[in-house]
């Protein structure tokens, strides 16, 4: 027994004719009277009884009748709520990012996904780059934006954006060392130059020995600190230079407080990607905060919010 035969069943009973009923329904109605057959021989029970008044059903037909439209009616009720959710996107999203682009996209993504969905509830969780693809492996959050390009058949990676590294310096020259000039720098000067990097695990720490690696070069590491904020506190002191995106240091560099170099002989970038797991389904929430970011990050490289990032 199916849905179709339900329906079938539902229509005869309350037409009260297997002509009429075939007649709303578009089926032939030896279709009907073979369905019925069918049901009756699987409960091994007459469901319909033919009177002068049309066809009505038995006593076992009215308990089917009672279910068959319970049945018809949660489905229905099912079908109506699918289809309410798809216009209205609702349910918990749980985001990862890492601090240096949640300072920069988390405000502007909670404001347009309020003003836009605000049966959403967005959950916003921070951390470094490779803890944050840690949790999306563990299912402890459904999307991620991070720097590490991803190699894993179990999530789906899309670069979204791009940006380049400049060198940064204090405003007073350090004592002993050749300051740099004005205008782009070689790879080659800028890893002579004492430099207050993040330390190993830490994703741009990779990209810059990768890229030293692959000149033959050596970094000048003075110091190891993780944290964007202490690391351009360090630089403004004076013990040292560092390697930062642009748009990390665009407020220190527009007031003054820092310099900042462009690095070329290679430019060196990096790449923002958005990240979901391709091993469970995303709800329709999830996938709608997942465009969402896709566009506010588009948005704030092309206004300039980002500062230094170029889509790709």
């Amino acid at each position: 027994m199916d849905l179709r035969q339900l329906r079938y069943f539902i229509a005869i009973v309350e037409h009260g004719s297997f002509s009429r009923a075939a007649e709303a329904l578009n089926v032939a109605q030896p279709a009907l009277s073979l369905h019925v057959r069918n049901m009756e021989e699987e409960l091994g029970s007459a469901l319909l009884f033919r009177s002068s008044q049309g066809v009505v059903a038995t006593e076992a037909g009215q308990i089917l009748l009672r279910h068959a439209r319970s049945v018809t009616d949660q489905l229905s009720a099912a079908r109506h709520e699918i289809k309410g959710r798809e216009a209205e996107p609702e349910g918990e999203v749980r985001l990862g990012l890492p601090g240096t682009i949640s300072q920069t996209l988390s405000v502007p993504l909670i404001i347009e996904a309020r003003r836009q969905f605000p049966k959403i509830r967005l959950r916003i969780a921070e951390a470094m780059s490779g803890f944050v693809m840690e949790w999306i492996r563990e299912g402890r959050i459904d999307l991620a934006i991070v720097y590490i390009p991803v190699e894993d058949k179990a999530l789906s990676s899309s670069p979204v954006l791009s940006e380049e590294l400049w060198l940064l310096g204090p405003i007073n020259s350090i004592p002993g060392i050749q300051p740099p000039t004005s205008g782009p720098l070689r790879y080659s000067a800028v890893a002579q130059l004492p430099l207050i990097l993040p330390s190993a695990t830490h994703g741009l720490r990779s990209l810059l020995e990768n890229e030293a690696a692959a000149l033959s070069l050596k970094l000048n590491t003075v110091i190891e600190v993780d944290s964007y904020i202490n690391i351009k506190g360090l630089v403004e002191e004076g013990f040292g230079y560092s390697i930062l995106p642009f748009n990390s240091i665009a407020r220190e560099v527009q007031s003054g407080r820092l310099l900042a170099w462009p690095i070329c002989a290679p430019k060196i970038k990096r790449s923002v990607h958005l990240v979901h797991p391709v091993d469970r389904p995303l709800s329709y929430a999830a996938s709608t905060i997942e465009t969402l970011c896709r566009a506010t990050l588009l948005k704030l490289a092309s206004t300039g919010k980002w500062n230094g990032a170029r889509a790709l």
